[in-house]
């Protein structure tokens, strides 16, 4: 079974995940659950997605994942995994095919850096919109921005690489992408106006297969986080 809809309070529980498969509960416009939709589509594997309303969560799910986060992983035998880094590592280390992360210790420890200092340049992409949407100065953080986005430019600059672990996408690409591919919804592309390798970065990221095959029109990005602006998210918008 698959859900597009999400689920609320009161709703009764979605059946077992079949054998053979893994479920995801998730959230359509989520970042988090975006990195996890990549890394289930870029491995090609076989799962279904139960999509949960996050203002309004069903009983049934909080008994699987007690704070309530999506994404959220359920195999056939019951077992939960949530975080997104933790949900992307262990599909990565179950389903062997296509491996994502470098086999090369040192290089994934690199990964894990970046990984670890992502969360630094985040909270950005949703602190410049609601300043600008409460009539405030948003310049410096938008100076913090783009000083976040030379440092990933330098990387990429010393790599002599198209991507973050080399000329092909690795996980530490799939991570990132979320946010980026939300840059212009938060009218923060002209953040990359200084960083040109970051900027062709996003250009290669976006001809990839896995990205085009689980992103949103930037049309429907906007109406969602409009209504997310103003407290009453629509989670189901456009379905």
């Amino acid at each position: 079974m698959a859900s597009e809809k999400c689920f609320a309070k009161g709703s009764s529980a979605p059946g077992l995940v079949a054998k053979g498969q893994i479920r995801l509960y998730s959230m359509r416009f989520c970042p988090f659950a975006h990195r996890t939709r990549l890394v289930l589509h870029a491995k090609g594997i076989k799962h279904d997605t139960v999509n949960i309303n996050l203002k309004d969560k069903p009983e049934w799910f909080l008994k699987k994942n007690p704070l309530g986060l999506v994404p959220t992983l359920e195999t056939s035998s019951g077992q939960v995994i949530y975080e997104s880094p933790i949900t992307c590592d262990y599909l990565d280390e179950v389903y062997t095919d296509k491996k994502l992360l470098p086999a090369d210790p040192f290089q994934k420890a690199q990964q894990k850096m970046m990984l670890e200092n992502f969360p630094k340049i985040t909270p950005h992409f949703y602190k410049i919109p609601l300043g600008k949407k409460n009539g405030e100065d948003i310049s410096v953080l938008e100076a913090e921005l783009k000083e976040k986005f030379v440092k990933l430019n330098e990387d990429l600059v010393n790599k002599k690489s198209k991507f973050f672990g080399g000329n092909a996408i690795t996980m530490i690409d799939y991570m990132m992408w979320p946010w980026f591919e939300r840059l212009e919804i938060f009218e923060l592309k002209h953040c990359l106006d200084g960083t040109p390798e970051l900027k062709k970065w996003t250009e290669h990221m976006s001809e990839d297969q896995t990205v085009k095959a689980t992103m949103f029109p930037t049309e429907t990005y906007k109406a969602f986080y409009k209504t997310y602006a103003d407290g009453k998210p629509n989670y189901d918008y456009g379905l």
